[in-house]
């Protein structure tokens, strides 16, 4: 019995129950064609195939909705009251075999999403109380050990405690190389284990890890309708009754009422309805695989205008992690050691970012730096103003030494200068009003920087805009390096701001890829915002318009390159649904085209449109290979110095 329910519910169990029905019809009639029982057939396989149909039309009725069942059942209900059994058996078998048809091949471009759900475990191992425990993965708490083994899944994000192991992150990231995991690392839900052993401590569990917000999000994404949806929609609302004013007209005009039947189903929209939606489906599926989480139907549609993308540069075209490269003594009676370690001892009361990158560099080199200066003083724009025990330090820039009325300047000038058109941020230290040197901090460029902005352009983008609070100098030397169009340096958050809404003004469609914070005004202000390495941060996961999951700057352009392919998909479909309705409408006005043939080519036209979406599913071709843009270190003369291969993240606020 439960074998019958199951087969009974299949997709493909009404086409086929209707399917012989009407073969037996055939049969009968053929011996006898005026027989009763084989007519009596032939509407039992309508009927069959049929109600649904028709509950699903008076459903519609009750929603005020006016659709392609509605139709359908008029056409098939109107054909066995004039006595076209064949006809209303034939319309009703096809619209449940295209329906079939349609679920199965929709379920394909869904694919991206049930691939994301399959990934998800079921188990998790646990220490607790000392022992290993197998329990279900929604059953983890906050907090406990998890244990991940060779070829096992990751239940939870987490910080990886104990142990090395490689992961494959393909599930969240679309990073096809395992990656190499050590303590202090985060692992994420759905990750796999390529080799080694894990304990991580538990950050996020349930419905509270990456995984289970990317799917909901992606959820959420393909439902989501674009403007061409949207119009299209409204559209179809006004086109079914149309429709079916018109076959009532001609009906009346004409006293043909099978022309009219015919009309109904000749006219019926479904491709035109399931072309924009079906796009979008595959097309956000096939970004979740690769890494790229897009809001929705509507700024998939915007991606496709891009013409224009600012990018913040800090983290973003360099690393994010800044490190002392230079440090040159400019006074005869202080060591290159001595230099360091009293920069180190002025920045130890900083928060500024620059800061951590000297008191790590003191740390490397066995300086030992401990406890706070008396007192600090940040010099907006200039830098700090520290006392300590024995010294007063300054440690900024030019016009921090002017404010102080510091003599003596022109060799840290020229140094200053000097850094900077190599690409650091240059430190000038003075202690008790005497310059003692100047210490350069800077960022190492990302080595795909190069080829994403080449890549933009080959995607369509015109302009490639540098937006960054750096000093013109450095944000100079990135903008070479990396070959953007334009740079914008000594930028403030809300000139961030003016600087997109300018290139908006001038008629661009705007991508802003920033760290979500400092950029914070720009995203917003943006067409798209563009968020990197959001697979770190729920925010950006929710908020986004754009998340792309890993740290990889390519991906950019490879989602603007699938969003302007998934518009031409869209097209492409549109098109196709209003060529087969045209020359149908046509065909049945001209004569020629019957009710059964008319619904074969209307649910061929509607495959076809669902085949031509599922190309979007196909792996988009390789970008070309990264291009390696780091600067190669150039030996000097001068053993306190290194020309570095690293570029400065920025200047001090």
């Amino acid at each position: 019995m439960n074998t019958f329910r199951t087969w009974i519910n299949n997709r493909w169990a009404i086409p086929v129950i209707s399917g012989l029905l009407i073969i037996t019809a055939l049969v009968i009639l053929q011996v006898s064609p005026a027989n009763t029982v084989g007519n009596g057939v032939m509407v039992s396989a309508a009927v069959v195939a049929g109600a649904r149909i028709v509950v699903n039309a008076v459903r519609a009725l009750g929603a005020k909705i006016v659709g392609i069942d509605l139709l359908v059942s008029v056409a098939a209900i109107g054909a066995v009251i004039i006595g076209e059994y064949w006809e209303a058996a034939a319309v009703t078998f096809l619209f449940a075999i295209g329906h079939a048809l349609e679920t199965a091949t929709l379920n394909k471009t869904r694919s991206a999403l049930a691939a994301l759900v399959a990934v998800a475990p079921e188990l998790a191992i646990v220490l607790r109380h000392g022992e290993q425990q197998e329990i279900p993965a929604v059953a983890v708490l906050m907090g406990e050990t998890v244990l991940i083994k060779n070829g096992g899944k990751v239940p939870v994000d987490g910080e990886v405690t104990g142990g090395t192991g490689a992961l494959d992150e393909a599930s969240i990231t679309g990073e096809s190389m395992p990656v190499e995991k050590v303590i202090g690392d985060r692992v994420f839900a759905g990750t796999v284990s390529q080799g080694g052993f894990l304990q991580v401590r538990a950050t996020g569990v349930g419905a509270d890890t990456t995984l289970a917000r990317i799917i909901h999000r992606v959820e959420d994404a393909q439902d989501a309708k674009a403007k061409t949806q949207v119009f299209m929609d409204r559209f179809s609302a006004w086109y079914t009754p149309a429709i079916m004013v018109l076959a009532l007209g001609l009906g009346l005009l004409t006293s043909d009422v099978v022309l009219a039947l015919t009309l109904l189903v000749i006219g019926c929209p479904g491709a035109l309805v399931i072309s924009i939606p079906v796009s979008i489906v595959a097309g956000i599926g096939r970004a979740a695989k690769d890494g790229i989480l897009i809001k929705g139907g509507e700024f998939l549609e915007t991606s496709a205008k891009i013409t224009a993308v600012a990018v913040d540069k800090t983290g973003t075209l360099t690393m994010g992690r800044p490190q002392v490269s230079d440090v040159v003594v400019l006074h005869p009676a202080m060591s290159r050691e001595q230099l360091l370690t009293l920069a180190a001892r002025a920045e130890a009361g900083s928060e500024h970012p620059l800061a951590r990158a000297i008191i790590d560099a003191a740390a490397r080199e066995g300086r030992s730096i401990t406890g706070l200066p008396e007192s600090t003083e940040p010099v907006p724009g200039k830098g700090i103003a520290v006392t300590t025990t024995e010294h007063r330090i300054l440690l900024g820039n030019l016009a921090l030494l002017a404010q102080f009325k510091i003599a003596d300047t022109a060799a840290a000038t020229r140094v200053a200068d000097e850094l900077a058109q190599a690409g650091s941020t240059p430190m000038i230290i003075a202690v008790d009003d005497i310059v003692a040197g100047v210490i350069g901090v800077a960022d190492e460029v990302r080595p795909d920087a190069t080829q994403m902005v080449v890549n933009l352009h080959a995607a369509g983008v015109k302009k490639v805009i540098m937006l960054t609070g750096d000093a013109p100098l450095v944000a100079n030397a990135v903008g070479v390096l990396t070959g953007v169009d334009e740079v914008r340096a000594s930028l403030l958050p809300e000139d961030k701001l003016d600087a997109v809404a300018a290139l908006q003004a001038q008629g661009y469609v705007v991508a802003m890829v920033g760290d979500g914070v400092n950029d914070a005004p720009a995203l917003a202000t943006a067409d798209i915002g563009v968020a990197m390495g959001a697979a770190g941060s729920a925010v950006a996961v929710e908020t986004a318009d754009i998340a792309l999951m890993g740290d990889d700057l390519l991906k950019l352009p490879e989602a603007i390159s699938l969003a302007r392919r998934t518009v031409n998909n869209m097209r492409q479909n549109i098109a196709i649904a209003l060529i087969t309705v045209s020359l149908l409408l046509l065909g049945v006005l001209l004569g020629g085209v019957s009710m059964a043939i008319g619904m074969l080519v209307h649910e061929a036209s509607v495959l076809i449109v669902i085949v031509n979406a599922m190309r979007l599913l196909r792996p988009s071709r390789s970008n070309a290979a990264s291009g390696k843009t780091a600067l190669k270190a150039t030996p000097t003369s001068d053993p306190n110095r290194r020309t570095s291969q690293l570029l400065a993240p920025t200047t001090r606020p």
